[in-house]
């Protein structure tokens, strides 16, 4: 339209940001929602176990393990190839985890990113993870909104600069309206593009849309903080050992997630069978894991809350050394597979424990690490997921949000340091789509310094 090439730089993306930002917020919702209600349909009504859930969401503690194990691989196997069939007959760019996918979409075909991708997307998730699956929901919420930057790439037919700006856009204000972390969101969007570079041009779009994107979902769900709000007060340079040791331990444990995670993919990648029978395999291989350790099961939030607080010394130590390693390998089963959901999420219960497995193991005979593991499972939460995902700014602000702890970034800039330096070593990365840098010889021609801007239309925008 004529206006979007006359406009100014601060205006034209008021007006944009804005629109992907309710867009965004809307989509949260609906996922949200879907969610939840397929949760309470295969978990809480046919398994006969309701999952914790985190602060925000009424803190629920599970009385016991479920009333029917025995459904547990039954019904994840089910929830997957409903899933699967879905996302294969009408969408099959929806399967995994959502996010690698928009990546994709920014660097190579900012306007092609089908409508049906979004409602798929959608349902599909909402069945993964409801039944059971071991999936995060930023993926899918991030994928909404993208789509919806995409459209309006279309529509407005946005030069590729713009339309590569709308759609990261999109990433980082759905992730950081479904998580209530519209800073750490809009730091996302410029972030998680690139292995080791940073995009400032997505910036301002992104804060205006996080910040609209959080507004309308916590309209709608509350602005709690997700995990509650943990005044953690930095007072002990002393401790900045036990943070160091989790930034190394963190660095290492997010390597093995996505050494994992893709092994895993491969694995599944080079079975003979129809791919939209694969998560249903994945998913059966899940319940059977949670009839033992129903800690795998679905997001994991709850489980996050737990070990915030005093209830971590009431779970097995056992559980909180095997969780983040059992982790891993549901959600390659889960979404390696090819099922539908995100990997940020269990990214942050693998982190959590890796803090909790620390402070469980040495307080008793370091009295001085505190009577709390707060601090330790929110540093590691910042460190693993942020280093592996290549994202340590972002994550690192958005694990501050979601705890209501900005008290916590000093011990923590500390651990996702470490952690980064790791991981860092090599190439590795849970969002394979990204490039390297700005000036990576595989950035898109027409998305490259000095290069004139495409103006092509996607061909297949529904």
């Amino acid at each position: 339209m004529a206006w979007v090439a006359s406009a100014s730089y601060v205006r034209k993306w008021v007006v944009l940001g804005t629109a992907i930002g309710i867009i965004a917020g809307c989509g949260a919702i609906v996922f949200y929602e879907a969610l939840h209600a397929a949760s309470m349909l295969f978990l809480h009504l046919l398994a006969g176990y309701r999952i914790p859930t985190p602060f925000s969401e009424g803190d629920v503690t599970p009385a016991g393990g479920p009333a029917r194990p025995w459904a547990l691989p039954l019904i994840a196997a089910g929830g997957a190839l409903l899933g699967a069939i879905l996302v294969y007959r009408f969408a099959p760019e929806a399967e995994g985890h959502g996010t690698d996918a928009a990546i994709s979409a920014v660097h190579h075909d900012p306007r092609g990113v089908r409508l049906r991708v979004v409602l798929v997307k959608i349902v599909a998730s909402a069945l993964t993870i409801g039944s059971g699956g071991s999936g995060g929901r930023e993926g899918p919420t991030g994928q909404i909104s993208a789509g919806f930057g995409s459209l309006l790439a279309r529509v407005l037919d946005l030069d590729a600069a713009d339309a590569r700006v709308a759609v990261a856009t999109g990433i980082g204000a759905g992730i950081g309206s479904i998580f209530g972390a519209p800073l750490g969101g809009a730091v996302l969007a410029a972030e998680i593009l690139y292995r080791d570079d940073f995009d400032p041009a997505a910036l301002l779009p992104s804060f205006i849309a996080s910040g609209v994107g959080y507004a309308v979902f916590g309209a709608a769900e509350g602005y709690t903080p997700l995990f509650g709000s943990h005044g953690h007060v930095f007072t002990d340079p002393a401790r900045l050992i036990w943070f160091a040791l989790i930034g190394v331990i963190g660095g290492l444990v997010g390597l093995a997630y996505a050494k994992g995670f893709y092994g895993l993919q491969g694995l599944f990648a080079r079975l003979s069978i129809p791919k939209w029978v694969k998560p249903a395999i994945g998913g059966a291989l899940v319940g059977l894991i949670a009839i033992e350790l129903p800690q795998v099961l679905s997001t994991g939030y709850g489980w996050i809350q737990h070990a915030l607080g005093p209830t971590l010394l009431s779970m097995p130590l056992w559980i909180v050394l095997i969780l983040p390693f059992a982790r891993i390998l549901a959600t390659g089963l889960s979404i390696g597979s090819g099922g539908s959901g995100g990997i940020f999420g269990p990214g942050m219960v693998i982190g959590a424990f890796v803090g909790a497995a620390v402070w469980r193991l040495f307080e008793p005979a370091f009295p001085w690490m505190g009577n709390t593991p707060t601090p330790y499972v929110i540093v590691g939460m910042m460190c693993c997921f942020g280093s592996i995902a290549r994202a340590p700014l972002a994550v690192l602000l958005m694990v501050a949000e979601m705890t209501g702890s900005i008290g916590s970034i000093e011990p923590g800039i500390i651990a996702v340091g470490l952690a980064w330096l790791i991981v860092s070593r090599g190439q590795e990365t849970m969002y394979r789509s990204q490039l390297t840098s700005r000036a990576s010889p595989d950035q898109p021609p027409e998305l490259g310094a000095g290069a004139a801007p495409s103006r092509h239309k996607a061909n297949a925008p529904f």
